[in-house]
């Protein structure tokens, strides 16, 4: 079954709070590189709060000084003919053009029916600006056009730096879409012409030269180089590739120079691909995220009944409407719900750029959110605990008429239709002899226990010892293997013709990822079709908690309902097809990266290396993003329980009040704060592994069949006490 995943939506990496204020969305099409427009946009939104803020600066000195409060204050008295309408007309600039911003989002706020933080800084605004005008043409009270101006200031510089720190949280992504070239050089029959990448279609030639990046996905068709791919899959050292090799858009040549057959257009690139995950990871929004949304819809009405109640108070207790009037303002500036509902937003945003850049690949929010919770992670073997590169041990033929040479000849000639790790070991085997693969006709998969095809008119399946046991297929009594071999039998016309071993070394970072969970007090189980001796081995020599063995590909979603039943919360690792089921089932599916499309499609997680280490990073960075979430959604709404009863004059009695200014500046601060501290998380230690990114399911040849399911290797579980079959 092959799935084409496709860039449906352009990917956005400003969160939905800033799309609502329009200056903080950051468009991408579906090619990477037009994401450069929203980088521009996003640049022009913190250009435009700077330029409005130096002039509300400049205009805010002389307000200030004819301000009649700030003159008494000051003890002197500027007080001239008309100085009351320079005032007024300096105000209403400040006004106008400084709190445009908040005007466009207050409209836009009240058209989604979604009153927030524009809806609240426009209205206090409004309300301060009218009533000053209104003292002016003769209303009884004193005019606070100073506090309206620096009220305006401090939010336009508040957002200023807000915005600044928000590209500083999505700089990560930002670097994934600079990646891809603008140019590409396509080799032509006459000459090398420079095209736009965009334009690239597929089976085009384009060329590489020394120390370019590779415009396009596609397969090496002369020369040969190490490309440096850290920035797509978090492995450091440069990676030697060779004639038929993949290569990813993106990596950077390193002396050699290429000529690359493109796979697909730009859209349908590797970073596209990583660009739409990250969207729409981005996207969805989570528990603590909705959490966040409904705190800031409640916050919003508790501002305005707040800042409405405040204002009766005191003006029906006998306070002047002037002091009425800036108590409502102060309480509802210092009750805009922004850093609330940004808490939640930029930790995402941050989080998932960080995430892709190294590797770990979320797809789904509530996923990777509870990956804080797991309990106990069941681990798939190949290509995760172990190298996944199968070498033969063993060759053993069975019948006279054919040599060893010959039972690999056939064998690679199914196995050239697969990408499993025991396939790659044939045929390298293959390769080493110097063989010669035939053709085949009417390959075929047979789920979980081998595969079948035509091979020179002969009807020949390489297959599992289950197959053998299912069928009631005698095993040979020359047959032997040693606890870490896995062994697969070749059959021509119906006859067991032999057998290959193989063996696969477990994986040097595998031990410490083991340990890392224990010591996180977090179980490891093995669950793997392979047989009991190969499992316990595996087990025993990693220290897991313990393991199930030769579990058949529909009995492993049965394993993972069986733990959970248990109370575990649980993580299922799996590359294939038949761990698809289980991966659904699981409270956290992770996909590794050297597995199936629909394994990939099923679990909330994908991890572009196989790299056991890269899960126990996904688990703390989870717990350390789940952290950062909960800090900021303490602090935005902390300061409120002791700002709220300032603003609204609990303590004037003692003469201590909060002006709109200082409401604007805490209000401001908290925003900030919760920012930069989203700009602070860090993933600690970045994965790394010798599995390439050309393995990742989103960038392997989809038009070779995927047969993982025919490599299981499997002989049916004896069932236990309590299971469910």
């Amino acid at each position: 079954m092959e799935h084409q995943h496709q860039p449906e939506s352009p990917a956005k990496m400003a969160t939905e709070d800033h799309s609502k204020m329009d200056h903080g969305a950051m468009q991408h099409g579906d090619n990477p590189s037009m994401g450069m427009e929203g980088h521009n946009h996003h640049a022009m939104m913190i250009a435009d709060f700077k330029k409005r803020f130096y002039l509300v600066l400049i205009l805010t000195v002389p307000i200030m000084l004819l301000s009649a409060m700030i003159q008494k204050f000051m003890g002197v008295d500027w007080q001239f003919t008309g100085s009351k309408y320079i005032l007024l007309a300096l105000s209403s600039v400040v006004f106008f053009y400084g709190g445009w911003p908040f005007f466009k989002g207050l409209v836009t706020e009240i058209k989604t029916k979604t009153p927030g933080m524009m809806f609240l800084i426009g209205f206090a605004i409004t309300a301060a600006y009218i009533y000053s005008v209104a003292v002016v043409f003769g209303l009884e009270g004193m005019d606070f056009f100073w506090e309206l101006a620096t009220l305006i200031l401090i939010m336009l510089l508040g957002h200023w730096i807000e915005m600044k720190s928000i590209a500083g949280a999505s700089k990560e992504l930002e670097l994934l879409v600079q990646l891809m070239p603008a140019d590409a050089h396509m080799v032509m029959p006459d000459m090398v012409h420079d095209v736009k990448t965009d334009t690239l279609k597929e089976n085009d030639i384009i060329l590489v030269k020394p120390g370019e990046k590779v415009a396009a996905d596609g397969i090496i068709l002369e020369g040969e180089s190490y490309l440096n791919e850290s920035m797509l899959t978090g492995e450091s050292k440069p990676v030697q590739k060779i004639k038929g090799q993949k290569v990813i858009a993106g990596s950077i040549n390193g002396n050699g120079s290429l000529k690359v057959t493109v796979s697909h257009a730009s859209k349908d690139s590797y970073i596209s691909q990583l660009v739409k995950l990250v969207d729409d990871a981005q996207k969805s929004k989570s528990k603590t995220q909705l959490l966040a949304d409904t705190a800031a819809k409640w916050l919003t009405i508790i501002a305005l009944v707040a800042g409405i109640g405040t204002f009766l108070f005191w003006f029906l207790t006998g306070e002047t409407l002037a002091f009425a009037m800036e108590r409502m303002v102060t309480v509802i500036v210092i009750c805009c719900p922004h850093a609330l509902g940004l808490a939640v937003p930029l930790v995402v945003a941050k989080s998932t750029a960080l995430s892709a850049k190294n590797g770990l690949l979320i797809k789904n929010r509530s996923a990777f959110e509870n990956s804080r919770k797991i309990t106990t992670i069941v681990f798939d073997k190949t290509g995760t605990l172990t190298v996944g590169k199968f070498e033969v041990s063993k060759i053993v033929s069975l019948k006279k008429e054919l040599n060893e040479d010959e039972i690999i000849r056939i064998a690679s000639a199914l196995e050239q239709q697969s990408e499993h790790p025991i396939a790659t070991g044939i045929l390298l085997k293959a390769k080493d002899l110097s063989i010669d693969v035939p053709s085949i006709e009417n390959f075929k998969a047979i789920t979980g226990k081998g595969i079948e095809a035509t091979v020179e008119g002969k009807k020949v399946l390489v297959v599992s010892p289950g197959y053998l046991k299912e069928n009631k297929i005698a095993v040979p009594d020359e047959f032997t293997s040693n606890d870490t071999e896995t062994v697969v039998f070749v059959i021509i016309n119906n006859v067991l013709a032999g057998y290959i071993a193989l063996s696969d070394e477990i994986r040097p970072e595998s031990a410490e990822a083991i340990k890392t969970l224990k010591e996180n007090h977090i179980k490891s189980i093995l669950l793997t079709g392979d047989n009991s001796k190969v499992a316990k081995s595996v087990s025993d020599s990693l220290g897991l908690d313990s393991f199930i063995a030769e579990v058949l590909p529909d009995e492993k979603l049965e394993k993972i309902k069986e733990l959970q039943s248990k109370g575990e919360f649980v993580a299922m690792t799996g590359d294939g097809v038949n761990d698809a089921p289980a991966l659904a089932q699981a409270d956290v599916g992770i996909a590794v990266g050297s597995g199936s499309d629909i394994a990939a499609e099923t679990a909330g997680i994908v991890l572009v290396n196989s790299n056991p280490k890269d899960i126990v990073n996904l688990i703390l960075f989870g717990k350390a993003t789940h952290r950062k979430m909960i800090q900021n959604l303490i602090w935005a709404t902390g300061y409120n329980i002791v700002a709220l009863p300032l603003a609204a004059g609990v303590l004037y009695a003692w003469h201590i009040l909060l002006t709109p200014a200082m409401g604007a500046v805490l209000m401001s601060a908290s925003t900030v704060i919760v920012a930069i501290n989203a700009s602070m998380l860090r993933l600690k230690d970045e994965p790394k592994s010798d599995i390439k990114a050309e393995h990742h399911p989103y960038v392997k040849d989809k038009a070779k069949p995927e047969v993982k399911t025919g490599h299981q290797h499997v002989i049916k579980a004896k069932s236990k006490p309590g299971s469910k079959k």
